[in-house]
């Protein structure tokens, strides 16, 4: 056996065990890191083959490994906008050079531009779902992603295109002559409806029983019919067994009018009207809204953010993307807390929250790091007294050396 040998030995041992100590520096000075994912030293020996009378030292080299897809504990906090997955995958994120990675860390706040950015300054990615626009996901990659942006939500005003009504025409009322009006029915409700930029537009909506089971209903903007009167307005309804006063086989079940300065036709459902031994009752549910600065932002399981205006229109803008790879535990970790595919981890597959096998969003709640401080200290005296008996070694073998060149004096 090689005196040089036996020191090379022992410097492999101590530059194993100082690789050690640094993933377990890394992992305590990260403990309290939102997302982050442990880092552990695998070691594995280096053996030259020996003849049965001579022994030729070997080494030992390290392989860093990361602990990418076990979940930290998830703790709460009053942040809507504090994410964390539950499950499954990875938030979609861009630096400012529109480079893509992928983090577990959700601590997401608007910048000075309304973006929402983690702590590492990274963007938040998702797509654009306004005005019921569908996510264009693509599967294998970050087409169709945008940037979550909190501003773009405000003082966005959307023209009412729908209402659906609750309603009950009273059996019992005087039947009176067609057509219905401001100066002729049983009865009157209002609904608010906006216009294109986001005016506030009354339609009187006015119901006169013309007959046993029959009902005339017009919509008028002020003095201003909106519907004409004709069969398209004739409501009848079914009394029998069967029916129960719901609106009868060929009655119509809805009304079509063009809003003041609205695009397009403004469709008002009428399926659930009833004629019932009740009171007259209209309860309606309208679209659209009037341009407002955002209260607040919710985000919900599914990944959907909805901006609240301050005037209470709830409006879905984005839909929050996840990403996984098939050997998560083999990304690249990048500066930031973020990381990078590569040919080992494969490639990314990128989906909505709940679906293919990717997991749901927890609003209000962060994932803490998943360093376990007490086995880090632990492995820091285990690479300590390690690096101390290498160091051992190679002290003998230089002391050897030291007798085999001192027996020449």
């Amino acid at each position: 056996m090689s005196l040089y040998g036996v020191m090379r030995t022992g410097v492999s041992g101590m530059n194993a065990q100082s690789n050690k100590l640094s993933t377990v520096s890394d992992n305590i000075a990260n403990v309290n890191t939102t997302g982050y994912k442990r880092a552990s030293t695998e070691f594995s020996s280096l053996i030259l083959k020996s003849g049965s009378g001579n022994y030729d030292s070997g080494a030992v080299e390290t392989t860093v490994r990361y602990a990418i897809s076990d979940a930290g504990n998830y703790q709460f906090t009053t942040s809507t906008t504090d994410l964390a997955v539950q499950g499954n995958g990875f938030f979609v994120v861009q630096d400012s050079n529109g480079n893509n990675f992928l983090t577990r860390a959700g601590a997401f706040v608007p910048d000075s531009t309304g973006n929402l950015v983690n702590a590492a300054g990274f963007q938040l990615m998702g797509y654009n779902i306004a005005n019921g626009a569908t996510p264009t996901v693509a599967a294998n990659g970050f087409g169709g992603l945008q940037v979550i942006n909190v501003n773009t939500m405000a003082l966005q005003a959307a023209p009412s295109t729908k209402a659906t009504v609750a309603a009950n025409l009273d059996p019992s009322a005087t039947a009176i002559a067609a057509p219905a009006g401001p100066a002729n029915y049983t009865s009157k409700t209002s609904m608010v409806t906006y216009d294109n930029i986001g005016n506030a537009v009354t339609l009187d909506v006015y119901a006169a029983k013309t007959g046993a089971n029959t009902w005339d209903i017009q919509v008028y903007n002020g003095a201003t019919a909106l519907t004409t009167p004709g069969p398209t307005t004739t409501f009848t309804f079914d009394v029998s067994a069967t029916g129960k006063g719901a609106l009868a086989a060929a009655s119509p079940t809805s009304l079509s009018v063009a809003i003041p300065g609205g695009s397009g036709a403004f469709n008002i459902d009428l399926a659930a009207m009833t004629q019932v031994a009740s009171a007259f009752d209209f309860k309606a549910t309208v679209d659209g809204n009037a341009p407002s600065a955002v209260e607040k932002v919710n985000i919900d399981e599914k990944g959907v953010v909805t901006a609240v205006l301050k005037n209470g229109t709830e409006l879905p803008s984005f839909q929050i993307a996840l990403a996984t790879v098939p050997s998560p535990d083999h990304l690249t970790p990048e500066v930031g807390n973020v990381y990078s595919p590569n040919l080992d981890s494969g490639n990314v597959q990128v989906g909505l929250a709940g679906q293919g096998g990717l997991g749901t969003i927890q609003s209000g709640a962060l994932e803490d790091s998943n360093v376990d401080l007490a086995d880090e200290l632990t492995s820091m005296i285990e690479a300590q007294r390690g690096f101390t008996a290498n160091s051992k070694s190679f002290q003998t073998g230089a002391d050897l050396l030291d007798v085999v060149v001192n027996l020449k004096r």
